[in-house]
């Protein structure tokens, strides 16, 4: 199994470090920053070879210029947004995959939040890293897309294996657990959840990665049924000041 660890960085973001112990390899997923993963992985003894960024945002290639500069890594992303990340060396699209080591991550187009925004799905490890497509409890919100392109990336999600964890980029979940609570009162999994988190993050907890079957059960912009619903949620939630 591979071994994964967060690093928090910015005001909320996590970056992900990811290491396949048969080969040796690491990868890191989303760098907002470089300083605090050049850090961690020295003191791991971990050799970054590779970055994948799922879109162009700052808070998710900011530390790729600097992480290539200190260790010579190879930076994959999106084809659909080259021109918007100088540093990639790999550019990818639906259907391609990557390799780290003895691992392979499938490929998978989600545009929504950003026109080419991607995310990378090892099958094998039942996980998946999403950026900001899914949170738990929510979804990014529409900067570049539609309601429909997030509706179909919900329901694309949703088929996958119930345990894969999600691995997302920012650390949401109380705000997110609040909205769902109040446009999803009557949802008793979702109130327990909800209880959950607000313990959690007062004990200075993370609450991420999250499952598909968790969001399946508890996030409204999954079980929306359908795009005019998931953009009427999606609306509200930019608005909620719960």
């Amino acid at each position: 199994m591979v071994e994964i660890v967060r690093i928090p960085a910015l005001s909320d973001n996590y970056i992900w470090l990811m290491h396949d112990p048969v080969s040796g390899e690491t990868a890191v997923i989303d760098p907002a920053v470089a300083e605090p993963v050049l850090a961690e992985a020295d003191v791991r003894g971990w050799r970054i070879g590779q970055i994948w960024n799922t879109h162009w945002h700052p808070d998710h290639t900011g530390g790729n210029a600097a992480i290539k500069a200190a260790t010579g890594c190879t930076i994959t992303g999106p084809a659909a947004e080259a021109d918007r990340i100088p540093t990639l060396d790999r550019l990818v699209r639906e259907g391609d995959t990557v390799r780290l080591g003895t691992v392979e991550a499938a490929v998978l187009e989600m545009p929504a939040h950003t026109a080419g925004h991607i995310a990378y799905h090892l099958a094998k490890e039942q996980l998946i890293f999403v950026g900001d497509i899914l949170f738990a409890m929510g979804c990014g919100r529409l900067f570049e897309g539609n309601a429909e392109q997030m509706h179909a990336n919900m329901q694309r999600l949703a088929q996958l294996a119930p345990d894969t964890q999600v691995y997302c980029a920012h650390e949401y979940t109380l705000g997110n657990a609040r909205f769902a609570v109040a446009v999803d009162p009557d949802n008793q999994a979702l109130r327990t959840r909800a209880s959950a988190v607000e313990a959690a993050r007062q004990r200075g907890e993370e609450t991420v990665p999250t499952t598909i079957a968790l969001e399946r059960a508890t996030n409204p912009f999954m079980r929306a049924s359908s795009a005019q619903a998931l953009a009427e949620l999606r609306r509200a939630k930019d608005n909620f000041r719960g």
